[in-house]
């Protein structure tokens, strides 16, 4: 395994999710005293990781037609976009 590659992931995803929708959904499911803990943390984790296979295979199927240096600004004018849909939507 390239465990430079796997720390780059790891720390890009991490620093991404901590305080988005996501996490804030799921503190508050955990905040409520009659949820299981360990079901939120299992529904939560299952839901990521799904999310994540979903992102890879998609990615790895849309490598075989398009460049990935054109996927990366295609991902990044996205980001851009919904960060300016986002500011002017509040």
């Amino acid at each position: 395994m390239d465990l430079k590659l796997f720390g780059t992931v790891f720390f890009t995803i991490f620093i991404a999710e901590i305080a988005d929708k996501t996490q804030i959904a799921t503190f508050l499911y955990a905040s409520n005293a009659g949820h299981s803990k360990t079901a939120v943390y299992l529904g939560s984790a299952l839901a990521l990781c799904l999310a994540s296979a979903i992102a890879v295979f998609a990615g790895a199927l849309l490598s075989q037609w398009i460049n990935g240096r054109v996927l990366t600004r295609i991902a990044g004018a996205a980001f851009i976009l919904v960060g300016i849909w986002t500011l002017f939507r509040s």
